[in-house]
């Protein structure tokens, strides 16, 4: 029955973590020029949106290309952890070991272990 126990419990520990790290997502990306920074959330909308004076010097279909395209590696990246977490949390319900702990968002002591 202990073991039982500690089994949901370990489970139910990973959802935890889960759920806390996909809350915690935001991709950010900064355009090499400066120019553009955007973040994005957990669910990939835009969050934050920086222009550097800068940009006002660009004609504006190349100011929208850039704005789109910090825009979509923002999502990208913000994608790759939410792929991360729930790899993660795939191997703790499974307990497959292909994916290393550490790829979890940090999130309460609990969900650490």
């Amino acid at each position: 029955m202990d073991a039982l126990v500690k089994g949901v419990t370990d489970k139910l520990e990973a959802l935890e973590a889960a759920l806390y790290g996909l809350k915690q997502v935001n991709g950010r990306f900064t355009t090499e020029d400066g120019l553009v920074t955007a973040e994005v959330n957990s669910d990939g909308a835009l969050v934050a949106l920086t222009l550097d004076e800068g940009i006002t010097a660009l004609a504006p279909p190349e100011a929208a290309q850039l704005i789109l395209h910090a825009c979509k590696q923002a999502t990208e990246g913000a994608g790759t952890e939410r792929s991360n977490i729930i790899a993660t949390l795939n191997e703790s319900l499974t307990g497959s070991s292909a994916v290393p702990a550490d790829r979890l968002a940090p999130g309460p002591d609990s969900a650490r272990r």
